[in-house]
């Protein structure tokens, strides 16, 4: 059952449809896991370009994550409800730069991933509490996403 604040999101909308990770965001059960999946086939899809335009692809997904972010809030007068998963798709996409190839190593980016994202150790959840608007929900996620790769790329050094 929808939550009776989400019936403003559209997903005719694109920036609503891209908030909501392609619907996933509207999960009731654990909505920013399921948009984290969301974000594996799109890893997959950019996994083999180079550095530079794997970043590229994520700093304009940041950008564009600002608006998108900004544009659900807007919509439903909550700032970064459950639903709101963008976020999550960009964190993942940064936990994955330079990750090894293979389904484990998808596997271990998503758990450090959602692993940083609940649990919010220090400095993520001052960021969380502090900054609002579409750049407070996504940078957040930023930070976690940052965190998880170093562990996933320092795991990758020792095995």
């Amino acid at each position: 059952m929808r939550k009776p604040e989400l019936a403003a999101l559209k997903l005719s909308n694109p920036l609503h449809l891209l908030a909501l990770g392609f619907g996933t965001g509207l999960s009731p059960v654990m909505p920013g896991t399921m948009g984290t999946l969301a974000a594996i086939p799109l890893y997959l899809l950019i996994q083999g370009l180079s550095a530079p335009w794997y970043l590229l692809i994520l700093v304009l997904g940041f950008i564009a994550g600002i608006w998108i972010c900004n544009a659900a809030t807007r919509a439903i007068g909550r700032h970064d409800h459950g639903a709101i998963v963008w976020d999550e798709i960009i964190g993942f996409g940064i936990t994955m730069f330079a990750a090894p190839t293979g389904g484990w190593w998808i596997l271990a980016g998503f758990v450090l991933f959602r692993l940083f994202d609940i649990v919010k150790p220090w400095p993520i959840r001052w960021f969380d509490r502090r900054i609002h608007g579409g750049f407070g929900i996504m940078f957040d996620d930023v930070i976690a996403g940052l965190f998880a790769l170093a562990c996933l790329q320092g795991l990758a050094a020792l095995l």
